[in-house]
């Protein structure tokens, strides 16, 4: 059989790259190991996360990918919110970096603004306010259910678009114009490889390389016992220590040191808090980040009581159940925000995007699919 474009991985980057490709007239297929996605695109919070971002070519690429979820999500008809991000500080040294990001902002290309206790209380009256001193808003963000979104968009391509899904059909070989998938051999102009964090079945000497690394998070889900809204997506302190989008920011390193001081586990184990919420009310809260050679099944009870006590600094935690716990586990360039590779003519491979899937995800495949001129390159007959 052939196609014009084969894609391995049916995470969220393989389905952004068949959805351009597809959208441009091109038959693709997808081909995935599991029966269903089962990976870090189905594990994480939903949150499409341009605040985050640093400033310049990623930033951009955010922007982007959030235009095109957007048009993905209407034409599909899949859930979504626009919702935003509060970003609260319960500590004058959070505040000031708060306040020194917004007031950089406009020179880098944010969208943000400080708003006071009461104005973030109004966005999320949940949020505890005592001790609050204040917040940043930014409107940029937006909330999806990623199980919702992995289920219902091979579906959506399929019968849109033509795209061919290959699920429990795991690639054991990848040349220039073949994919050999469990015993049968296809053919395609293109072939583009999405691992996630498989680095080890598909072009392992050349992945091994690159400075990529697993990291193991561990997360949980819970409901709202009186079934409360938090508006937009919430974080607090921790935070800012966590993304690159503060690092524009000469109050960091001060910030960082308290938090060494103050919060010694948390910080050993990489804890920052973050808290969506689906269209059905469940509240998916976390994370931590541990940097693995192998990502081992069992969940750590003193990093999940750590998430529970700092989420309750921000979001009172007896006004929740917890029902599910889990863990997700992504691949991270630390040298590059991903790598790009080309292992032999007409054959990519994007690998090491770690925490930015969800948010980079349609931008950056726009970019790749232009970068390497596979549109213009397919074989017309």
């Amino acid at each position: 059989m052939k196609f014009d474009v084969a894609i391995v991985g049916s995470g969220i980057l393989g389905l952004a790259h068949a959805y351009h490709l597809s959208k441009a007239g091109l038959k693709v297929a997808v081909f995935e190991r599991n029966a269903r996605p089962v990976g870090a695109s189905i594990r994480n919070f939903g949150m499409i996360w341009p605040i985050g971002q640093p400033p310049g070519e990623i930033r951009q690429i955010a922007l982007e990918s959030r235009g095109y979820w957007l048009e993905m999500l209407h034409d599909a008809g899949i859930w979504h919110r626009e919702c935003g991000s509060l970003h609260l500080a319960y500590a004058p040294d959070e505040l000031g970096v708060l306040e020194q990001f917004v007031a950089l902002a406009p020179e880098y290309g944010y969208g943000c603004e400080m708003i006071s206790a009461d104005g973030a209380q109004n966005k999320s009256p949940v949020v505890r306010r005592e001790g609050l001193r204040g917040a940043m808003w930014s409107p940029d963000e937006l909330c999806v259910d990623p199980r919702v979104v992995l289920g219902d968009l091979p579906s959506f391509l399929h019968s849109r678009y033509g795209v061919e899904f290959y699920f429990s059909s795991p690639v054991t070989a990848i040349e220039s114009g073949r994919v050999e998938a469990v015993g049968r051999e296809f053919e395609a102009d293109w072939i583009l490889c999405c691992p996630g964090d498989d680095l080890r079945t598909l072009f392992t000497e050349l992945l091994e390389q690159e400075d990529i690394r697993l990291c193991k998070l561990q997360m949980m889900r819970a409901v709202p016992k009186s079934g409360f809204k938090i508006g937009p997506h919430l974080c607090a302190g921790l935070t800012l220590a966590h993304y690159a989008n503060f690092q524009i920011c000469d109050h960091l390193e001060a910030l960082k040191a308290r938090f060494q001081d103050e919060y010694p586990e948390e910080t050993k184990w990489g804890i920052h808090l973050l808290v969506s919420q689906n269209e059905q009310g469940v509240l998916t809260i976390g994370d931590s980040h541990e940097y693995v050679e192998t990502a081992d099944p069992f969940l750590k009870e003193e990093i999940d009581r750590l998430i529970l006590n700092y989420l309750d600094t921000f979001l009172p935690i007896d006004q929740i159940k917890v029902v599910e716990r889990w863990h997700g586990v992504y691949a991270k360039h630390f040298d590059k925000p991903y790598a790009l590779l080309r292992p032999f003519e007409r054959v990519g491979i994007l690998a090491g995007v770690g925490g930015t899937g969800m948010t980079l995800a349609f931008g950056l495949a726009a970019r790749v699919i232009e970068q390497l001129g596979v549109i213009s390159q397919v074989q017309r007959p």
